[in-house]
């Protein structure tokens, strides 16, 4: 397991050491104890999440506020996703940037995402199956979204606006300005 620092403070990506062989691949694909080394983070997951998408759709960018705040840590069972954190803290020196990174199956990098972030993905490929470790239980009252096309983020989601298929949820979300006393 190696780890590399983003350009979000405390925001890693975290490539893990793969086996391949005739039979296939191997990798340990989370240790406690050399995650809370190599970060210097002390996260207890306490709940596994997986969801199953097609091409286009985007989720996000979700967040939980307060007491209920998660960090998560994300990766790619099948296919491909535009997965993207966004510092959410306000006395962060990387407050207001986002990350992006595309995981997929075959490069089976994961994104830690800490506590203060937003968190959404786009699927790229014609299928995905993404999956993720949060340290706290999800909590409706303490959720909040970001608009995707939020023009003070300025995210490139790598597709065409036609393209993407969000819920009805999610295209309802906040613009940023709009929520910054609720962070």
């Amino acid at each position: 397991m190696k780890i590399e620092q983003t350009s979000l403070k405390d925001c890693y990506v975290i490539h893990d050491t793969v086996f391949e062989d005739d039979r296939g691949y191997f990798f340990e694909s989370f240790n406690t104890k050399k995650f809370q080394e190599l970060t210097g983070a002390n996260t207890q997951f306490v709940q596994d999440n997986q969801s199953s998408s097609t091409r286009g759709v985007l989720r996000g960018l979700h967040m939980q506020t307060g007491a209920n705040a998660q960090s998560k840590l994300v990766r790619v069972l099948e296919g491909s996703v535009l997965d993207v954190a966004v510092d959410l803290r306000k006395y962060s020196p990387t407050f207001g940037n986002y990350f992006a990174i595309e995981l997929t199956q075959q490069n089976h990098k994961q994104l830690y995402i800490p506590r203060g972030f937003a968190h959404g993905f786009v699927v790229l490929s014609d299928k995905a199956v993404f999956f993720y470790k949060c340290d706290n239980f999800y909590n409706k009252e303490s959720e909040i979204g970001i608009m995707y096309d939020d023009p003070d983020l300025n995210i490139n989601w790598q597709l065409l606006k036609d393209e993407l298929i969000l819920s009805e949820k999610d295209q309802k979300n906040f613009y940023l300005a709009d929520i910054l006393h609720r962070l």
